[in-house]
């Protein structure tokens, strides 16, 4: 399936794994549950991006920090919700959220594991079942900003400072 762009709404039935982060230590996860992001997101603004894995270089050094420290900036713009992809279960996109000191669901840390959004929808990696390095934003269920990296390694126009200067 094509990529969604610009003025695409986003499909029903997508679906994610999602262990909720209800405290700090990254060696204790809940048990996880399905997140329906056709439903939840229905009538919200909702910056998503996709990182080829939890605690790889680029992701972990470049890729969610920024996003983390410029949370507040995103809520400024009238974005109910922050959230990132990769193909790991919940329990290791669980504990990447600890480990980085994110709580409760100020950035959401979902396992593309039910319905392979980034397959079917977003850009994957072109490395094995990996997803890609990509962004798109939200607003009521329709697509305003999509963008794909050039090569995984790069974080240009999905790293939180471009998305930010779309909103």
């Amino acid at each position: 399936m094509a990529p969604l762009k610009v003025g695409d709404s986003l499909p029903e039935g997508v679906k994610f794994e999602w262990a909720p982060i209800t405290d700090s230590d990254p060696t204790a996860c809940g048990r996880p549950q399905e997140y329906d992001a056709s439903k939840e997101w229905k009538d919200k603004k909702v910056v998503l991006f996709s990182v080829p894995g939890a605690f790889t270089p680029g992701c972990q050094a470049r890729h969610l920090p920024p996003y983390i420290e410029k949370i507040g900036q995103f809520k400024s713009k009238g974005v109910d919700v922050v959230a990132v992809i990769a193909s790991n279960d919940s329990w290791v996109m669980n504990a990447w959220g600890k480990v980085n000191g994110v709580q409760g669901d100020d950035i959401l840390f979902l396992s593309d594991t039910k319905t392979f959004f980034s397959k079917e929808y977003g850009w994957p990696a072109g490395m094995g079942d990996r997803n890609g390095r990509w962004a798109m934003v939200f607003d009521h269920g329709k697509v305003t900003y999509a963008e794909n990296e050039k090569s995984p390694s790069d974080v240009s126009v999905s790293g939180a400072e471009a998305v930010l200067s779309k909103l």
